[in-house]
């Protein structure tokens, strides 16, 4: 099978660039210390490539399953070595083949979809902007789009629909044209491309490194010598001594709320949830 998200791609060069980096709140100050998150470093995955390190962190509220499978992989050192073999500028870095050819994949089965999952009281979502009955947002460092809570009411399981969108920096499951041939491939998106929204599983973001996924070399499929994934790593595996400190800016904190609130007032509209960068400290 070829693992191609490129089915997707005709339409979507038209919404490269849009994204735009998140500026801090005028004339505010640092962030405080009350204004970070410390993620659960079980959900953090740290890729050491040829070009350098990329921190992502993983997204089991929205796609638990995707989640698992990538971090299974990584415990078990599946990834390392493995080529970045089809890359595409304001696209995506396609990689995690075995045979580094998308045609490959694990041993273990392939995964079902989750291009949308339900949302409930227990998976809270800061909101950023609300748009003919939808919310954009984010839970944890991932950016979410969903129907409004408010329809919550008129539902049997008090839940409403929501999915994960594909700003820049999104990971997302590689797959054939079956919706439910996940396995081992992911890409970590270059641009913002939200015509893959309910069709591919994102289940991850880059929280830091974006330089270095677009740093990649691109070709489709990229000549040699390809860049690679020397190790990937789940944080919670590595030693202390060699660990890093990884700290995001908390969503539910004042400091990303005056952000939001400077460019919602600089912009004279609401911001898309793809707007946001989210600053990371990595030490």
């Amino acid at each position: 099978m070829n693992f191609s998200i490129l089915a997707a791609f005709g339409a979507a060069l038209a919404l490269a660039g849009e994204a735009q980096a998140a500026t801090p709140p005028a004339a505010a100050t640092a962030p405080t210390e009350a204004d970070w998150r410390t993620p659960d470093p079980r959900n953090v995955l740290v890729i050491d490539t040829n070009k350098g390190r990329i921190i992502v962190e993983l997204a089991p509220e929205i796609a638990p399953l995707t989640a698992a499978r990538v971090r299974e992989l990584a415990h078990a050192g599946f990834y390392d070595g493995r080529s970045f073999f089809r890359v595409i500028d304001d696209f995506m870095d396609q990689t995690g083949d075995p045979t580094d050819t998308g045609r490959g994949g694990s041993t273990k089965p392939d995964l079902p979809g989750e291009f949308t999952f339900r949302r409930g009281s227990e998976t809270p979502m800061v909101v950023v902007a609300k748009n003919n009955g939808m919310e954009e947002g984010f839970i944890g460092s991932q950016p979410v789009i969903g129907q409004t809570m408010d329809l919550a009411l008129l539902t049997a399981d008090n839940k409403v629909n929501a999915w994960g969108t594909f700003c820049p920096g999104v990971a997302g499951m590689a797959r054939s044209e079956s919706p439910d041939s996940g396995n081992s491939q992911f890409f970590l998106m270059r641009g913002l491309q939200t015509n893959l929204d309910q069709k591919y599983t994102p289940f991850a973001r880059v929280i830091a490194g974006e330089d270095v996924v677009k740093a990649i070399k691109t070709g489709e499929p990229v000549a040699d010598p390809q860049d690679k994934m020397l190790t990937v790593r789940v944080l919670a595996d590595l030693p202390p001594a060699s660990r890093p400190t990884v700290r995001v800016i908390d969503t539910r904190g004042p400091w990303f709320t005056a952000m939001v609130a400077h460019q919602t007032a600089e912009k004279g509209s609401p911001v898309s949830v793809c707007d946001l960068n989210l600053p990371s400290q990595i030490k």
